[in-house]
Protein backbone atom coordinates (compact mmCIF):
# COMPACT_ATOMS: atom_id res chain seq x y z
CA UNK A 1 0.00 0.00 0.00
CA UNK A 2 1.70 3.35 -1.09
CA UNK A 3 1.85 6.43 1.38
CA UNK A 4 0.01 9.85 0.79
CA UNK A 5 2.28 13.14 1.57
CA UNK A 6 0.66 15.00 4.78
CA UNK A 7 0.58 18.44 3.22
CA UNK A 8 3.50 20.44 4.47
CA UNK A 9 5.26 23.80 3.20
CA UNK A 10 7.57 23.22 -0.21
CA UNK A 11 10.89 22.17 0.67
CA UNK A 12 12.52 23.96 -1.95
CA UNK A 13 16.08 22.15 -1.53
CA UNK A 14 14.30 18.75 -2.59
CA UNK A 15 12.90 20.78 -5.91
CA UNK A 16 16.43 21.69 -6.24
CA UNK A 17 17.96 17.93 -6.11
CA UNK A 18 15.25 16.56 -7.71
CA UNK A 19 15.57 19.07 -10.89
CA UNK A 20 19.76 18.68 -10.64
CA UNK A 21 19.54 15.10 -11.10
CA UNK A 22 17.27 15.41 -13.64
CA UNK A 23 19.72 18.33 -15.75
CA UNK A 24 23.13 15.88 -14.70
CA UNK A 25 21.35 13.21 -16.94
CA UNK A 26 20.16 15.36 -19.69
CA UNK A 27 23.81 16.34 -19.99
CA UNK A 28 25.60 13.07 -19.57
CA UNK A 29 23.16 11.76 -23.02
CA UNK A 30 24.42 13.72 -25.89
CA UNK A 31 21.92 11.82 -28.08
CA UNK A 32 19.00 13.56 -26.71
CA UNK A 33 20.88 17.53 -26.51
CA UNK A 34 22.98 17.16 -30.05
CA UNK A 35 19.89 17.10 -31.88
CA UNK A 36 18.32 20.24 -29.75
CA UNK A 37 21.67 22.16 -30.30
CA UNK A 38 21.21 21.70 -33.95
CA UNK A 39 18.01 23.28 -33.96
CA UNK A 40 18.68 26.19 -31.85
CA UNK A 41 21.73 26.80 -34.18
CA UNK A 42 19.65 26.53 -36.94
CA UNK A 43 17.26 28.66 -36.32
CA UNK A 44 18.47 31.08 -33.95
CA UNK A 45 22.20 31.74 -35.84
CA UNK A 46 21.99 29.78 -39.57
CA UNK A 47 18.75 31.01 -40.68
CA UNK A 48 18.56 34.33 -39.98
CA UNK A 49 22.52 34.88 -41.37
CA UNK A 50 21.71 33.42 -44.32
CA UNK A 51 18.44 35.07 -45.03
CA UNK A 52 19.43 38.99 -44.00
CA UNK A 53 23.14 38.47 -45.74
CA UNK A 54 21.07 37.82 -49.08
CA UNK A 55 18.58 40.85 -48.21
CA UNK A 56 21.19 43.26 -46.93
CA UNK A 57 23.35 42.21 -50.42
CA UNK A 58 21.12 41.74 -52.85
CA UNK A 59 21.88 44.04 -55.97
CA UNK A 60 18.63 43.17 -57.88
CA UNK A 61 16.54 46.08 -58.12
CA UNK A 62 13.23 44.81 -58.83
CA UNK A 63 13.64 41.68 -56.68
CA UNK A 64 14.33 44.04 -53.54
CA UNK A 65 11.76 46.16 -54.54
CA UNK A 66 9.48 43.25 -54.54
CA UNK A 67 10.67 42.46 -50.90
CA UNK A 68 10.27 45.61 -49.70
CA UNK A 69 6.66 46.10 -50.57
CA UNK A 70 5.85 43.24 -48.55
CA UNK A 71 6.39 45.08 -45.70
CA UNK A 72 3.07 46.84 -46.62
CA UNK A 73 1.04 44.50 -44.37
CA UNK A 74 3.26 45.17 -41.67
CA UNK A 75 0.15 47.74 -39.05
CA UNK A 76 1.21 50.89 -39.31
CA UNK A 77 3.21 51.73 -36.07
CA UNK A 78 5.26 48.76 -36.86
CA UNK A 79 5.94 50.63 -40.46
CA UNK A 80 6.97 53.87 -39.02
CA UNK A 81 9.16 51.94 -36.22
CA UNK A 82 11.80 50.55 -39.34
CA UNK A 83 14.62 51.74 -39.63
CA UNK A 84 17.19 52.42 -42.97
CA UNK A 85 17.43 54.43 -45.65
CA UNK A 86 17.77 52.10 -48.57
CA UNK A 87 14.93 48.99 -49.53
CA UNK A 88 17.47 46.53 -48.40
CA UNK A 89 18.13 48.46 -45.05
CA UNK A 90 14.34 48.52 -44.31
CA UNK A 91 13.43 44.89 -45.53
CA UNK A 92 16.39 43.14 -43.29
CA UNK A 93 15.40 45.94 -40.59
CA UNK A 94 11.76 44.65 -40.75
CA UNK A 95 12.82 41.18 -41.29
CA UNK A 96 14.97 41.02 -37.62
CA UNK A 97 12.64 42.52 -35.91
CA UNK A 98 9.42 40.85 -36.57
CA UNK A 99 9.75 37.95 -38.78
CA UNK A 100 12.17 35.58 -36.26
CA UNK A 101 10.30 36.84 -33.08
CA UNK A 102 7.57 33.46 -32.55
CA UNK A 103 11.12 31.28 -32.76
CA UNK A 104 11.93 32.65 -29.36
CA UNK A 105 8.27 30.71 -28.47
CA UNK A 106 8.75 27.88 -30.54
CA UNK A 107 12.31 26.68 -30.38
CA UNK A 108 12.40 26.09 -26.34
CA UNK A 109 8.73 25.07 -26.52
CA UNK A 110 9.89 22.48 -28.73
CA UNK A 111 12.76 21.22 -26.44
CA UNK A 112 11.28 21.47 -22.93
CA UNK A 113 7.90 19.33 -24.50
CA UNK A 114 10.99 16.69 -25.69
CA UNK A 115 12.13 17.17 -21.76
CA UNK A 116 8.82 16.93 -20.31
CA UNK A 117 7.35 14.41 -22.14
CA UNK A 118 9.74 11.58 -20.51
CA UNK A 119 10.36 13.32 -17.42
CA UNK A 120 7.54 10.81 -15.36
CA UNK A 121 6.65 7.73 -17.42
CA UNK A 122 10.75 7.71 -17.79
CA UNK A 123 11.67 7.65 -14.24
CA UNK A 124 8.88 3.86 -14.51
CA UNK A 125 10.61 2.79 -17.57
CA UNK A 126 13.94 2.66 -15.88
CA UNK A 127 12.86 1.82 -12.88
CA UNK A 128 13.89 4.89 -10.86
CA UNK A 129 10.12 5.59 -10.18
CA UNK A 130 9.85 3.31 -6.51
CA UNK A 131 12.84 5.30 -5.60
CA UNK A 132 11.17 8.59 -5.75
CA UNK A 133 7.78 6.75 -5.03
CA UNK A 134 9.47 6.12 -1.32
CA UNK A 135 11.74 9.56 -1.05
CA UNK A 136 10.94 11.99 1.54
CA UNK A 137 9.91 14.24 -1.34
CA UNK A 138 6.43 15.63 -1.39
CA UNK A 139 3.76 14.67 -4.62
CA UNK A 140 3.99 18.39 -5.42
CA UNK A 141 7.99 19.07 -5.00
CA UNK A 142 8.65 15.91 -7.04
CA UNK A 143 6.41 17.76 -9.83
CA UNK A 144 8.21 20.93 -9.32
CA UNK A 145 11.29 19.41 -9.50
CA UNK A 146 10.37 17.83 -12.72
CA UNK A 147 9.01 21.13 -14.03
CA UNK A 148 12.50 23.07 -13.77
CA UNK A 149 14.22 20.62 -15.07
CA UNK A 150 12.10 20.84 -18.33
CA UNK A 151 11.32 24.05 -18.56
CA UNK A 152 15.58 25.52 -18.11
CA UNK A 153 16.96 24.06 -21.18
CA UNK A 154 14.34 25.45 -22.96
CA UNK A 155 14.52 28.75 -21.39
CA UNK A 156 18.18 28.49 -21.48
CA UNK A 157 18.40 27.99 -25.24
CA UNK A 158 16.01 30.95 -25.56
CA UNK A 159 18.71 33.78 -23.79
CA UNK A 160 21.46 31.74 -25.67
CA UNK A 161 20.29 32.32 -28.89
CA UNK A 162 18.64 35.35 -28.01
CA UNK A 163 22.44 36.55 -27.67
CA UNK A 164 23.67 35.33 -30.46
CA UNK A 165 20.86 36.12 -32.59
CA UNK A 166 21.51 39.94 -31.74
CA UNK A 167 24.87 39.98 -32.57
CA UNK A 168 24.11 38.44 -35.82
CA UNK A 169 21.59 40.95 -36.18
CA UNK A 170 23.56 43.99 -35.20
CA UNK A 171 26.29 42.56 -37.18
CA UNK A 172 24.95 42.56 -40.48
CA UNK A 173 21.70 45.02 -40.40
CA UNK A 174 23.34 47.54 -37.71
CA UNK A 175 25.41 49.22 -39.82
CA UNK A 176 22.78 49.78 -42.85
CA UNK A 177 20.33 51.56 -40.41
CA UNK A 178 22.38 53.77 -38.15
CA UNK A 179 23.88 51.52 -35.71
CA UNK A 180 23.40 48.71 -33.06
CA UNK A 181 19.49 48.53 -32.72
CA UNK A 182 18.87 45.21 -31.25
CA UNK A 183 16.99 43.92 -28.85
CA UNK A 184 14.25 46.48 -29.54
CA UNK A 185 12.13 46.77 -26.61
CA UNK A 186 9.27 44.58 -27.55
CA UNK A 187 11.79 41.73 -28.02
CA UNK A 188 12.50 42.54 -23.96
CA UNK A 189 9.35 42.03 -23.68
CA UNK A 190 8.63 38.93 -25.05
CA UNK A 191 11.88 37.11 -23.99
CA UNK A 192 11.55 38.02 -20.63
CA UNK A 193 8.19 38.27 -20.01
CA UNK A 194 5.76 36.21 -22.79
CA UNK A 195 8.24 32.64 -23.20
CA UNK A 196 8.53 31.88 -19.80
CA UNK A 197 4.18 31.47 -19.15
CA UNK A 198 4.35 29.74 -22.67
CA UNK A 199 7.04 27.17 -21.56
CA UNK A 200 5.25 26.70 -18.18
CA UNK A 201 1.25 26.46 -19.85
CA UNK A 202 2.65 23.35 -22.33
CA UNK A 203 5.14 22.03 -19.76
CA UNK A 204 1.88 21.52 -17.27
CA UNK A 205 -0.13 19.65 -20.74
CA UNK A 206 2.73 17.28 -21.42
CA UNK A 207 3.41 16.47 -17.73
CA UNK A 208 0.17 15.77 -16.88
CA UNK A 209 -0.07 13.29 -20.58
CA UNK A 210 3.54 12.10 -19.06
CA UNK A 211 2.26 10.66 -15.33
CA UNK A 212 -0.48 9.12 -16.89
CA UNK A 213 0.50 6.92 -20.38
CA UNK A 214 2.48 4.12 -20.63
CA UNK A 215 5.79 4.22 -22.31
CA UNK A 216 7.88 7.21 -23.29
CA UNK A 217 6.55 6.65 -26.89
CA UNK A 218 3.33 7.05 -26.37
CA UNK A 219 4.32 10.46 -24.07
CA UNK A 220 6.14 11.88 -27.25
CA UNK A 221 3.76 11.04 -29.42
CA UNK A 222 0.44 12.25 -27.10
CA UNK A 223 2.42 15.41 -26.63
CA UNK A 224 2.83 16.10 -29.67
CA UNK A 225 -1.20 16.12 -30.61
CA UNK A 226 -1.52 18.23 -27.49
CA UNK A 227 0.71 20.61 -27.50
CA UNK A 228 0.95 21.43 -31.47
CA UNK A 229 -2.02 23.46 -30.80
CA UNK A 230 -0.26 25.59 -28.35
CA UNK A 231 2.73 25.87 -30.78
CA UNK A 232 0.12 27.58 -33.37
CA UNK A 233 -1.38 29.77 -31.35
CA UNK A 234 1.99 31.02 -29.44
CA UNK A 235 3.27 31.86 -32.99
CA UNK A 236 0.35 34.02 -33.36
CA UNK A 237 0.18 35.46 -30.59
CA UNK A 238 3.90 36.14 -30.68
CA UNK A 239 3.52 37.57 -33.91
CA UNK A 240 1.13 40.14 -33.10
CA UNK A 241 2.84 41.20 -29.77
CA UNK A 242 6.13 42.00 -31.49
CA UNK A 243 4.52 44.64 -33.01
CA UNK A 244 4.21 46.94 -29.75
CA UNK A 245 5.27 46.51 -26.08
CA UNK A 246 1.13 46.81 -24.92
CA UNK A 247 0.08 43.66 -26.59
CA UNK A 248 3.20 41.85 -25.29
CA UNK A 249 2.46 42.87 -21.93
CA UNK A 250 -1.26 41.81 -22.64
CA UNK A 251 -0.42 38.52 -24.03
CA UNK A 252 2.13 37.83 -21.06
CA UNK A 253 -0.41 38.76 -18.32
CA UNK A 254 -2.74 36.30 -20.36
CA UNK A 255 -0.37 33.87 -20.38
CA UNK A 256 0.88 34.04 -17.01
CA UNK A 257 -3.05 33.41 -15.97
CA UNK A 258 -3.28 30.36 -18.11
CA UNK A 259 -0.10 28.68 -16.86
CA UNK A 260 -0.96 29.39 -13.10
CA UNK A 261 -4.02 27.91 -13.85
CA UNK A 262 -2.66 24.52 -15.94
CA UNK A 263 -0.07 24.52 -13.36
CA UNK A 264 -1.97 23.99 -10.25
CA UNK A 265 -4.04 21.33 -12.36
CA UNK A 266 -1.22 19.42 -13.45
CA UNK A 267 -0.01 19.20 -9.84
CA UNK A 268 -2.69 16.84 -9.15
CA UNK A 269 -1.63 14.15 -11.87
CA UNK A 270 1.61 13.48 -10.09
CA UNK A 271 1.27 10.22 -7.36
CA UNK A 272 3.27 7.88 -5.99
CA UNK A 273 1.07 5.37 -7.22
CA UNK A 274 1.48 6.26 -10.86
CA UNK A 275 5.67 6.34 -10.23
CA UNK A 276 5.49 2.55 -9.24
CA UNK A 277 3.23 1.71 -12.37
CA UNK A 278 0.43 0.65 -10.31
CA UNK A 279 -1.99 2.83 -10.91
CA UNK A 280 -2.65 4.38 -14.52
CA UNK A 281 -5.68 6.26 -14.50
CA UNK A 282 -7.93 8.32 -12.50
Amino acid sequence: MTRRSTPRSIDWSIVSVIARTDLKQLAQSPDFWLPMAVLAVLFFVLAPMGLLWAVTHAQAAPLVERIANTLQVLPARAQQAIHGASPQARTAYALAVYLFAPLAIIVPMTISTAIGANTLVGERERGTGEFLAHSPASETEIYLGKLVASLLPGYFTTLAGFGLYAVIVNSLVGPRVGGWFFPTANWWVLVLWVVPPFLALTLSAVLWLSSRVRSAAAAQQASGLVTLPLIMLSFGLSSGSAFEVGGGLLVGLLAWVAAAAGLTYGARSVRRARLLGVEERG
